[in-house]
This record gives structure tokens, C-alpha cells and sequence, in this order.
């Protein structure tokens, strides 16, 4: 029998799911019939999180699970892999979505911010992705292994580097992920880049009690991830109520035109390049 990936008797996992985005795709997913387990930090927020997911599920309780785990932590990670597959068999969606962002990560910050930023957003993927892609794949079903990047890992912008750093590398692995998971002979599972635009979050709220206009939802972020994970497409590159595709595309090309055009390092915000940068988004 062959199975659908988002389809009832499919198992999904996804860090940092007691809230935001991994929170809106977990239910979104249970909605679909899919057994859910998300895993997360603080129990008490997981507990709070499997009751939404259990009251959307079919199969309520007996199809979601919540785990505690540090994804920066092996063991944690390999804990979490074997309890999702004694108790739900495998695992057929990935979703590598648990990060962080830190203050002071400047690059002369404190050297434990920057450790903890790539050890979860960067080695929490590599982790993630290293102790569940095996038994995916062994599984022979159809899969996705969906990693959360940001456009901040590919325009870099100043005044955030260890994120940066982070999300670069992030993109830089899940490009390799996806390219050797299509060379693998009798490979069902696909990697693909979630790059979020300004989503509301607990994460981006920074104090703010109310969704400001130029923000999207996590719900509406899953809802054209599904979309965009239907087309195949690898880098899903969504907008926000400030910036359509195409504002998006032109400040992607620029920073890119920084190396062929070799302009100074992030030139968008140097002041030699104002009116350039100006002049080409109004082409």
C-alpha cells in the first residue's frame, strides 16, 4: 500500500512545537489524521500544546505526544527518534523547526550566545536530521525532512551575526541534504528549506500583545508551506504582508550581485550604494 506523506497512518515530528510555526503545523498536520509528536523544552508548555493538538486530532490523545529534548543534545535527539519509534512505529515527516535568537550576539558578543545559537539552530538540524534520516528512509514511504531557515542566512543582514551564521548554515546543509537524498537509489524522502517571512510569534512579538499588519500568521505561514510542498518546490520562500515574492527575489539578487558585481561586503546598507540599491528595486 502506498503511503501519502501528510495522510492518516503517517507520523509527523517537529522540534519547537509547543509553539509558533512548529505549533501551527502540528495541528495542521493532526487536522490531516497524522500521528504528532512534538518536542520542546518546557513541559509545561509541551502539556498545554498536545491538548490543542489532541482536541484537533481524530485519534485525540492516543495520536500526539509531546517530549521533552534539547535538540543541541545528541542523546536527547536519539532519546526522542527511538520513543517516537516504539510508540508510533517511524517517522515520515520531519520538521527541524526548533531555534532561537539571543541578544548581544554581536561578533565580539559573549561567546556563549554564540555557542548556543548554532548549537540549536544549526547542530539542532544536523542533529535532527542525522538521527531520523536513516529510519526514514528505511521506511520506504514518501517523506519530508522540512528545515526552518531564514532570508537573515541569505541577505546576512548587519546587526544580528550569530543568526546569521546560523541560518547560512542551515541553508548551506539542507541544500547538500537534498541533494544527496535525490541521488540515493529508491529514496522517497525530499529535503526542503522553510525561509519564513515576518511571522508572529512568541519569538518576534518582542513585547507586543497584537499581530502588527505587515506580519503573517504561523497558520497562514503552514498553510502555503503545504502548497509549495505539493509543487516541490525546495526553497519555500514565503512573503508577508510587507514583502511579496518579488521584493524578496530583488534583495536576493543584490546580495548576490555584492560577489559578481564585487561591491563591498553587504552593500544594500552602505552608504556608497544607497542609491543604487534604490534605483534597482524601482526597475
Amino acid at each position: 500500500m502506498a503511503y501519502l506523506a501528510f495522510a492518516p497512518q503517517s507520523v509527523a515530528v517537529i522540534t519547537g512545537g509547543a509553539s509558533g510555526i512548529g505549533l501551527a503545523a502540528a495541528k495542521r498536520f493532526a487536522a490531516l489524521g497524522m500521528a504528532i509528536c512534538i518536542a520542546d523544552l518546557d513541559q509545561e508548555r509541551l502539556d498545554g500544546a498536545v491538548a490543542e493538538i489532541a482536541a484537533i486530532s481524530p485519534g485525540g490523545l492516543g495520536d500526539v505526544m509531546g517530549i521533552e529534548c534539547d535538540v543541541s543534545r545528541r542523546d536527547q535527539v536519539e532519546a526522542l527518534e527511538a520513543e517516537v519509534r516504539d510508540i508510533f512505529g517511524g517517522t515520515d515527516v520531519l520538521m527541524n523547526n526548533a531555534g532561537i535568537e539571543l541578544p548581544s550576539n554581536a561578533i565580539d558578543g559573549p561567546f556563549e550566545n554564540w555557542q548556543r545559537l548554532l548549537d540549536v539552530n544549526l547542530w539542532g538540524v544536523i542533529n535532527g536530521t542525522q538521527v531520523f534520516a536513516p529510519g526514514m528512509i528505511a521506511r520506504k514511504r514518501r517523506g519530508y525532512i522540512i528545515n526552518t531557515g531564514s532570508k537573515q542566512g541569505i541577505t546576512t543582514p548587519p546587526g544580528n551575526p550569530a543568526y546569521n551564521v546560523s541560518k547560512a548554515g542551515l541553508k548551506a546543509f539542507t541544500e547538500a541534504l537534498a541533494h544527496e537524498l535525490r541521488q540515493r537509489e529508491s529514496c522517497s524522502i525530499t529535503a526542503h528549506l522553510l525561509i519564513p517571512g515576518f511571522v508572529f510569534t512568541g519569538m518576534t512579538a518582542r513585547g507586543r500583545i497584537e499581530k502588527p499588519q505587515s506580519a503573517w500568521t504561523p497558520e497562514q505561514t503552514v498553510e502555503f508551506m503545504l502548497e509549495k510542498l505539493a509543487a516541490d518546490d525546495f526553497y519555500i520562500l514565503c512573503p508577508d504582508n510587507d514583502a511579496p515574492r518579488a521584493l524578496d527575489e530583488k534583495r536576493i539578487a543584490w546580495a548576490a550581485g555584492d560577489i559578481i558585481e564585487n561591491r563591498p561586503a553587504l552593500s544594500r546598507w552602505h552608504k556608497d550604494h544607497a542609491e543604487a540599491f534604490k534605483a534597482f528595486l524601482e526597475k
